[in-house]
């Protein structure tokens, strides 16, 4: 759907970003992203979960496509020590000067313990510790910090960045929310509708908040719904039934909508708990419908409060590459 080549009109978005890596090899991005800028993406935001890690996509394409924007999307607190995580993400800033922008948050117990042998322990205020050691290494200062969770003595950046780059929260439920809003530069949600990122954005704005709202939307430009339906399903119920999505879900309203996929996931059945996903949510948290309906559906999540739509294709029904190039070309 949609090709790499044919140039087309795009309705203007304040910014339009994109989940990297693609599924290609790293090398084969160099061509890719300069097509992708030229198409209208201004942000690349990383993934990181067992393919290529947050920061290693984002330094390269840092270097081939200057047009681009990066963020780590996120990177965890846990698997990375705080002078480590410091590190890194000042080479990120030293690659794109003014272009980066480092997303870090809790991850899961999936990611740190089952597959870090690290112990899941206090993730509110590991990030909370994180993030002020992040603060005042980035700004060059010398770390002597004893927190809640960790302590750092005597830590200073041999390279700070000339330009510090902003830090941003991963937020699930209102705890995090309010410390992005008191002590980052924004926050990064996913798995929102339009009317849930209402509902982020109004604690944000009543807790301080004024920085981005950075959002990684599924996306998927098939005018097939029931394909589409069918095919995600699953996608939704693995992801929703991580604890930490399940309280956010149950925060947001969905507890008793999402009870019937949760017992059949606990029971082990993952069939039956794709199959108690409704339709509507669905469709409330995937974009969907020709490249003309997902641009429609990204601007109703700019108009609930998105700053910065990050686009992640999914591949049903549609090669992901050609989607990503449909879906930044298509007008609304």
């Amino acid at each position: 759907m949609g090709s790499r080549e044919q140039a087309g009109c795009s309705t203007v978005l304040p910014r339009l970003g994109l989940t990297v890596p693609l599924p290609v090899s790293l090398p084969e991005h160099r061509t890719l992203l300069t097509d992708l800028a030229d198409a209208g993406y201004t942000d690349l935001w990383s993934t990181e979960a067992a393919g290529a890690d947050a920061f290693s996509p984002l330094l390269l394409a840092a270097a081939w496509e200057p047009r681009l924007r990066v963020g780590t999307g996120i990177a965890s607190v846990f698997s990375r020590g705080p002078a480590l995580l410091a590190q890194t993400a000042a080479a990120l800033a030293d690659a794109a000067p003014g272009r980066a922008l480092i997303g870090i948050g809790a991850s899961s117990p999936v990611f740190v313990t089952n597959w870090n042998s690290i112990a899941y322990a206090s993730p509110y205020q590991r990030v909370a510790d994180t993030l002020a050691v992040l603060r005042s290494a980035l700004a060059g200062e010398r770390v002597d910090f004893v927190g809640k969770t960790m302590t750092v003595r005597g830590l200073r950046l041999e390279r700070p960045p000339s330009v510090v780059p902003p830090i941003v929260l991963a937020a699930l439920r209102e705890g995090m929310i309010r410390l992005a809003a008191r002590a980052a530069d924004g926050l990064m949600v996913n798995w929102l509708s339009a009317a849930d990122v209402r509902k982020v954005a109004a604690i944000y704005g009543d807790a301080g908040g004024s920085g981005l709202i950075v959002d990684r939307i599924m996306v998927c430009p098939n005018p097939n719904a029931r394909q589409v339906r069918a095919a995600v399903k699953s996608l939704v119920a693995r992801y929703l039934s991580v604890p930490g999505y399940v309280e956010f879900q149950k925060w947001l309203g969905r507890g008793d909508v999402l009870a019937p996929m949760w017992a059949a996931w606990e029971a082990g059945d993952r069939t039956a708990a794709a199959a108690a996903v409704p339709d509507e949510l669905v469709d409330e948290l995937v974009v969907h419908g020709t490249p003309e309906d997902c641009r429609r559906g990204l601007a109703e999540f700019v108009a609930a409060g998105v700053t910065v739509p990050v686009v992640a294709v999914l591949p049903y029904g549609v090669d992901p590459i050609d989607g990503a190039f449909a879906v930044a070309r298509a007008a609304c």
